[in-house]
């Protein structure tokens, strides 16, 4: 028997609304769009609360409650942290704190979608590990400083850090 982890899904109240923000905002590829689910290349999925409630209760729900309740942080990750955080901010989105540094050196924010669902924009490593080598830090102060394994850190720097 095998048991594999499939990408998590978002419930959303608003689709149209949801499908902005990571659409149009964080830029997110749909791979299945069957309205009150859609499917992104990304990894996730966004699927219609009410619609939700139905298939897996198999009954209508008054009020599905609250969504966002601070108990889940869906990260995304870019090269260019400062661009999205003013792409966010001008479109208006709440924001839950702005950019600042990870004790490992990452560059994240964190913001609300529609539905208040925390959502953490970060650095990608690889943007780190070239900001701490351009610093003048070795491989060796930069796998302490971020915890990214000596090994896997030389074949980042040979492969993918220009």
């Amino acid at each position: 028997m095998t048991i594999q982890c499939q990408p998590p899904v978002i419930f959303v109240k608003d689709m149209a609304a949801s499908r902005r923000f990571y659409e149009d905002l964080l830029e997110q590829k749909v791979a299945v769009d069957m309205g009150i689910n859609v499917s992104y290349t990304g990894g996730f999925a966004l699927w219609q609360v009410d619609h939700a409630h139905e298939m897996i209760f198999n009954a209508p729900v008054s009020d599905p409650g609250p969504l966002g309740r601070k108990n889940f942080e869906f990260c995304f990750e870019t090269d260019d942290l400062d661009a999205v955080f003013a792409r966010l901010t001008e479109a208006g989105i709440k924001v839950a704190h702005p950019p600042h540094t990870q004790p490992w050196g990452q560059r994240v924010f964190h913001v609300y979608d529609p539905d208040g669902h925390i959502v953490e924009v970060g650095e990608q490593m690889t943007v780190v590990v070239a900001r701490f080598m351009a610093q003048g830090m070795s491989t060796e102060e930069t796998s302490r400083r971020t915890g990214i394994p000596l090994a896997m850190l030389q074949e980042m720097t040979c492969k993918e850090i220009k």
